[in-house]
């Protein structure tokens, strides 16, 4: 990634929690990312890697949940919001400065790799889910929320589904239509995308 993305990321981290799906902060939001992520996952305590992690909501979420957690964001500003919002919680998570597309993380290290609205924005998002899939250990989960932006920006659904499956067996779409995971209705294509071998 550029230092031009990493400038415009540190430049939205002072307010990129005002986005009820990316802050949690509304207690309704908040509930609905925990019971669509939470019953995916094995039980706790194994070890996640949320990539792209922002302000760190999900790692938390998922931290608090009993999770090991460790994220990764391109922006340093994202990454210091994301130590604080853990320190405030009063829970363990770790958090690096890198780049999702290539993280600084060893192979076959994580159960679960979990990223949000993230391979949309990579160059080269084949070559990212090929590395992500090496972080995984034997029989990990890989779990994806990506969409199509009324914008036009982002990835189709089966986009999204075709990329994984050149990298995994197996891959399963569920749109996330529901108004609860957003804090308002939306009208794009928002999805989430599970490969569990």
């Amino acid at each position: 990634m550029t230092d031009d993305a990493r400038e415009f990321w540190d430049g939205q981290a002072a307010t990129f929690d005002r986005e009820p799906d990316h802050g949690l902060l509304d207690p309704a939001v908040r509930r609905a990312w925990a019971d669509l992520l939470l019953p995916l996952v094995p039980p706790a305590p194994v070890s996640i890697v949320d990539l792209g992690c922002g302000t760190g909501s999900l790692a938390v979420l998922l931290a608090e949940a009993g999770h090991e957690v460790h994220g990764v964001d391109l922006s340093e500003r994202m990454v210091a919001a994301a130590r604080e919002k853990a320190r405030v919680a009063g829970v363990r998570a770790e958090f690096t400065p890198g780049d999702a597309a290539d993280p600084p993380c060893p192979t076959a290290s994580f159960h679960v790799v979990l990223a949000r609205h993230v391979l949309w924005a990579l160059p080269d998002p084949g070559a990212a889910l090929a590395r992500w899939v090496d972080l995984l250990k034997p029989g990990g989960l890989l779990v994806l929320v990506e969409g199509r932006w009324s914008t036009g920006a982002g990835l189709p659904a089966a986009r999204t589904r075709d990329l994984v499956l050149a990298v995994r067996a197996q891959a399963e779409v569920e749109h996330l239509t529901d108004p609860a995971l957003w804090g308002r209705v939306i009208e794009d294509e928002r999805y989430l995308v599970v490969s569990r071998r």
